[in-house]
């Protein structure tokens, strides 16, 4: 059909994106800069082949619009654009590249890597090369934006809005959690529709956790390089797409159905209890520096897009390692993205977010700042403001170590809680001062500024970095199969491989490996915050010492569900520890300790201990050689209530930690003397027990333990 007997309306400038309204499509996109802008259609079955190029005439507002009446979900779609070409200038503009839609709902199929998709000529070696354009049509090789039709029968669900102190968030990945599943049809493994299938979920329900966090599901690309390696980009963390779920999750193909499949992945968890967190990727889009492929942002409006160097914008502000950083100063590109979290949480009933390398969102014009736009527009929102909320707090540029520096309503990943764990149990001098500060929730970095022990979101590992086998197996990383000669991946792990690096048959190593594992998830659950526990730790999975999995899409990085009976007993005493916390309010406290006498009860909510059973000192608290201490947590006097207003009790534990490579006596305090106490954790006895222990207890080397006062029958 030729352009002229094609039937076109004016169409309107908002909402942005393809939109379908059951008898044709609105088709919206803003440019700024450009001078014109054509809508190319492809065949459905054929995504090659173009159906009709359309010209945009119509522009409201900086926003180029068109109605096409007829159009129906399914339809393929991207845009030409041009404008000037000054990379100098900022300007990128090259009418021969097909460009996905910033607001896609759905995108189709990879890239087909070629030439064609760099907006100038590759096979120069010109370090200038870029300020030349390439005229190759790169319609063939790109990837498409897809139509699609939002309907979709929720029926009663809506987001569960568990409390955040109430909340254990598992981080796990769409295909690398299921790819192994021996009850999952092979067909579907690796996606949506396995993540939500009933061995899934019943796994999941038996663990206890309470919000899965997804590593990106945004539609991102998988790198050149990679892919001439046989690699992929499993993590992800490389967006094109802020609107589209990744169509490669897809078990029923990318024509639009993986919004479908994944609303129902949605729905499916939710209804077990389980909310849903995803891992997003605001800062930065996959077409990287100013030698990258021209796929969406750069060809569409670079300038507006991007944060570029104003002295020669050619270049980009790379706060991010990955090329560029998005624009968050221009009032379209702050839309984009509150649009697009508004989507997810509205269209995709998703319970919050986890903002990657969160201070580039945060920077004004240089610094990282509170009252960035970024993050006012957010805590004006009557949407996004009400979800979970979760900061990486940290990039790469000066300044950009945030950690205890986010607004209120903000958690963030507390990096030093991670470090100050690792260096305790490693056996580190000079440790227990910080240590006890993770352990209460953080107060040094969260209370002055209003916020709650929630604000922690506690880690001991995430998917970048060792596991928690790996954690306690290796000095060294192992990243060869990574193709970067080792070179890549964080070198300063804190870990220690208990004394031979990797695998090994020695007993007494395994043994002191399954014990420090112990240590970390105890403590891990036990501390005030919010736990995350890594997807593979609860049964102690290995990624072979690689501590940089992101382009390993293999048994590398994959769950594995055949266990032996270690693996089978850390489940065990995981799944116990999760039980514990939920069913004992003084671990998941709303507020921080007083650490005070309590009015006319003589007692406090939390006294620290030298293992005499005295108050620790200030002498001691500096002392290098202390490796242990212990805590003691009053349930009877915490100061809280639940949300119908009853005071909350719990009961008087004593939490005892060890580090030294000795056993040290600890005495109780005199008023907890001749009081019956329960053995609940003893992580040198492989976990729970259930003794009944009186006025001491001889605490292992490189343990932790965990007592529970036994009421009076009087």
């Amino acid at each position: 059909m030729s352009q002229e007997n094609f039937p076109k309306w004016p169409g309107k400038p908002y909402p942005l994106g393809a939109n379908w309204d059951g008898k044709g499509v609105n088709f919206a996109l803003f440019s700024e800069n450009a001078t014109s802008v054509s809508l190319c259609l492809f065949e459905a079955d054929d995504h090659t082949s173009k159906v009709i190029t359309v010209k945009m005439t119509e522009q409201t507002d900086y926003v180029w619009h068109i109605y096409l009446p007829g159009v129906k979900p399914g339809q393929l779609y991207g845009y030409y654009v041009d404008g000037p070409f000054e990379p100098q200038n900022g300007h990128r503009f090259n009418p021969n590249k097909l460009l996905l839609d910033p607001y896609s709902k759905a995108i189709d199929g990879r890239i087909n890597w070629s030439e064609a998709v760099f907006g100038y000529p590759v096979k120069s070696d010109d370090p200038d090369r870029d300020l030349q354009q390439d005229t190759e049509d790169s319609g063939y090789y790109m990837n498409k934006s897809v139509v699609i039709d939002a309907h979709f029968d929720w029926e009663d669900d809506e987001l569960l809005n568990i409390p955040l102190h109430q909340t254990i968030i598992y981080e796990a990945h769409v295909r690398g959690f299921t790819m192994q599943h021996p009850d999952i049809d092979p067909q579907i493994r690796g996606t949506y529709k396995a993540l939500a299938s009933p061995p899934v979920i019943a796994y999941l329900q038996k663990l206890g956790i309470t919000a899965i966090e997804l590593l990106p599901v945004h539609h991102f690309v998988h790198d050149s390089h990679l892919v001439d390696q046989g690699l992929d980009n499993y993590w992800g963390y490389n967006s094109i797409g802020f609107f589209a779920p990744h169509s490669d999750y897809s078990s029923v193909g990318s024509m639009g159905e993986q919004v479908k499949e994944f609303k129902e992945m949605v729905k499916a968890l939710h209804s077990a209890g389980i909310e849903v967190i995803l891992d997003v990727v605001y800062n930065h889009t996959a077409e990287g520096n100013h030698y990258g492929p021209t796929l969406s942002f750069r060809g569409i409006d670079n300038e507006a897009y991007y944060r570029l160097v104003e002295e020669d914008k050619r270049y980009y502000m790379d706060y991010t390692g990955t090329g560029n950083s998005l624009n968050m100063l221009h009032p379209r590109t702050l839309q984009l993205v509150m649009d697009s979290l508004r989507y997810w949480v509205t269209e995709m009933h998703v319970d919050g977010f986890r903002f990657d390398l969160a201070s580039t969102l945060a920077r004004g014009l240089l610094e990282v700042g509170k009252l960035s736009t970024f993050l006012d527009t957010i805590h004006q929102d009557p949407i996004i403001s009400q979800v979970k909320l979760i900061a990486e707090p940290w990039d790469i540029g000066a300044g950009g170590y945030q950690v205890g520096n986010f607004p209120v309503q903000w958690s963030e990943w507390n990096g030093k809680y991670r470090d100050s764990v690792r260096r305790f149990w490693r056996g580190d001098e000079s440790q227990v001062a910080e240590f006890a500060y993770r352990l209460s929730g953080s107060s040094d970095l969260y209370m002055m500024t209003g916020r709650r022990p929630f604000a922690s979101i506690n880690f001991i590992t995430a998917h970048d970095g060792f596991t928690l086998n790996d954690l306690v197996s290796y000095n060294e990383k192992r990243n060869m199969a990574n193709g970067e000669n080792n070179m890549d991946g964080e070198s300063h792990n804190l870990s220690w491989n208990c004394g031979v690096e990797g695998p090994t048959d020695d007993p007494e190593i395994i043994e002191l490996r399954e014990k420090q594992k112990r240590n970390f998830l105890a403590t891990l659950f036990l501390s005030q915050g919010v736990p995350m526990l890594l997807s593979g730790d609860e049964y102690g999975r290995t990624q072979r010492g690689n501590n940089n999995v992101y382009c390993q899409d293999n048994e590398i990085s994959w769950f594995s569900w055949n266990w032996n009976d270690d693996q089978k007993m850390l489940f065990d005493f995981t799944s116990r520890l999760v039980e514990l916390r939920k069913n004992s309010h003084i671990f998941s406290r709303r507020k921080f300790f007083h650490g005070r006498d309590i009015h006319g009860k003589g007692v406090q909510d939390i006294r620290w201990l030298s293992p005499n059973g005295t108050e620790m000192s200030d002498d001691e608290w500096n002392r290098a050689y202390v490796r242990c201490m212990g805590m003691v947590l009053n349930g009877e006097a915490m100061d809280e209530y639940d949300q119908k207003g009853r005071k909350i009790k719990d009961d008087i534990y004593i939490f005892m930690v060890n580090s030294y490579w000795e056993a040290i006596s600890f005495q109780f305090p005199e008023r907890q003397k001749h009081k019956s106490w329960e053995l609940v954790i003893d992580t040198h006895e492989g976990g729970f027990a259930g003794n009944t222990i009186v006025d001491q207890y001889e605490l292992q080397p490189r343990s932790l333990v965990l007592l529970r006062q036994i009421k009076s029958m009087d």
